[in-house]
């Protein structure tokens, strides 16, 4: 219907021209002077008329698409004024705007939406681009992961963590891949996927981040209670023939008490049976005795203790054990003010265990020492570290040195490490292991 209304007025214009130009050159074949002048000043007037009416709609048109170059769909045609035509045409680009502002907000809403799910996931996330190395986006979770404050471009995590930047933006993976990433004051366990995709001209690359550490300590955490309820049960398979050979002996003997003289005791029979039971009883009183209490640890009680205090305390406990040592033990305390919200009989149960192993990681070096050292760390948690010059843990042992009786020692029971982890899950904190051959073996307890 518009565009109609634009035919039929163009038309006419057009037909208008035709005319004046007719009268134009009649005026010139008579000759005419009065067809000459009317003709020319009529042909110009339509011409005029026609290019004003013509370079109207393509003003109208430029303006909208000018509009529309700057994303600027805010702007309002009149419908009700003007010729019948640019009302149409205004009513065509108000609505093409309203379209437009309608797709937007809602893709803004989807992109407000996806972005709040993807800040609330535990999860880190980045993209960004790959060849200015300029963030596109990353949200808090991964912020929180690297503790990094948010930051526009790649290279700040380059200058401030080069192995870090190696890690995760330097090598490629093409499958999720484990990882351990080296932070200020500890080490953290994470899983790394990453992809790169195309948007327009530029590439970009996607990853994502997972801190499974503390997964994997509370699937540890499970399975170590687990392995202590399916040992408590084989402990007590393991008396059912102990109470059974005791309930056979017992009934030898009092058929023997109730005749003598046909039911005769085998003295050696009895011996043995009791040696096979003494021994037995012996290996899994000893058992039972080593592994009890770990069962009974299921919370703890905190209280507010002074680092000096819990020190002196350990000092006095250990005194008897360097007496037999070369080895020297410092505590290293910067501020005596500084106060711990711990269960300090089982901290102080975790310390003493730690301090055993390491005189014993010293036993075969010179100058031995040992050195327990609390202070509040730069991510602001407090950390209690003792460090050794030993001879270190093996490689190919470390990711085993947590796992219930576990042991290198011919006398040790593989609980130690073990039990001291789970006194830190339960105190909200971890333990962290750096060791090397040369330097000696560093292990932290982070609350």
């Amino acid at each position: 219907m518009s565009y109609n209304s634009y035919l039929f007025s163009l038309t006419l214009r057009v037909i208008s021209l035709l005319i004046a130009l007719t009268l134009f050159a009649f005026g010139i074949a008579l000759p005419n002077t009065y067809a000459i002048i009317g003709g020319s000043l009529l042909s110009l007037m339509v011409i005029y008329n026609l290019y004003q009416f013509v370079i109207k709609r393509f003003i109208e048109m430029d303006d909208f698409f000018e509009s529309i170059k700057y994303h600027d769909f805010s702007r309002w045609f009149v419908e009700d004024k003007g010729p019948q035509d640019i009302q149409k045409l205004h009513k065509g680009f108000n609505l093409v705007n309203k379209t437009i502002k309608a797709i937007d907000s809602e893709r803004q809403a989807q992109f407000l939406y996806l972005q709040k799910i993807l800040e609330m996931v535990n999860i880190g996330i980045i993209a960004y681009n790959v060849e200015s190395g300029d963030v596109l986006w990353a949200n808090d979770s991964l912020l929180k992961t690297l503790d990094f404050p948010s930051f526009k471009n790649i290279r700040f995590v380059e200058k401030r963590r080069p192995k870090i930047y190696d890690e995760l933006f330097e090598t490629y993976h093409s499958n999720t891949a484990s990882a351990t990433l080296e932070m200020r004051q500890e080490t953290v366990k994470v899983l790394i996927s990453d992809t790169v995709f195309e948007m327009e001209e530029d590439s970009f690359k996607l990853i994502v981040l997972q801190n499974i550490e503390e997964t994997l300590n509370r699937n540890e955490s499970e399975a170590w209670k687990k392995l202590l309820s399916v040992m408590t049960h084989e402990i007590m398979n393991s008396i059912a023939p102990i109470s059974s050979l005791a309930e056979t002996l017992q009934s030898d003997i009092q058929k023997s008490i109730e005749n003598q003289t046909t039911e005769k005791l085998e003295l050696e029979d009895l011996n043995a049976g009791l040696n096979s039971i003494k021994k037995r009883s012996e290996g899994l009183m000893k058992f039972a005795k080593t592994y009890r209490s770990l069962n009974k640890i299921t919370h703890v009680n905190k209280t507010t203790v002074k680092a000096l205090d819990l020190f002196e305390s350990i000092n006095e406990l250990m005194k008897s054990s360097l007496e037999e040592k070369l080895t020297t033990l410092d505590f290293d305390l910067k501020d005596p003010n500084l106060v711990l919200e711990i269960d300090s009989y089982l901290i102080e149960q975790v310390l003493i265990n730690l301090i055993l192993n390491a005189l014993d990681a010293t036993d075969k070096v010179s100058n031995p020492k040992v050195i327990v050292t609390a202070s509040i760390g730069t991510n602001g948690k407090t950390q209690l570290k003792v460090t050794d010059n030993g001879t270190g843990i093996p490689l190919e042992i470390m990711d085993s040195i947590f796992v219930p009786f576990f042991s290198t020692k011919k006398t040790g029971s593989g609980i130690g490490l073990s039990l001291s982890k789970q006194i830190m899950l339960l105190h909200g904190g971890k333990i962290q292991v750096q060791s090397n051959k040369s330097t000696g073996t560093v292990i932290s307890l982070i609350f």
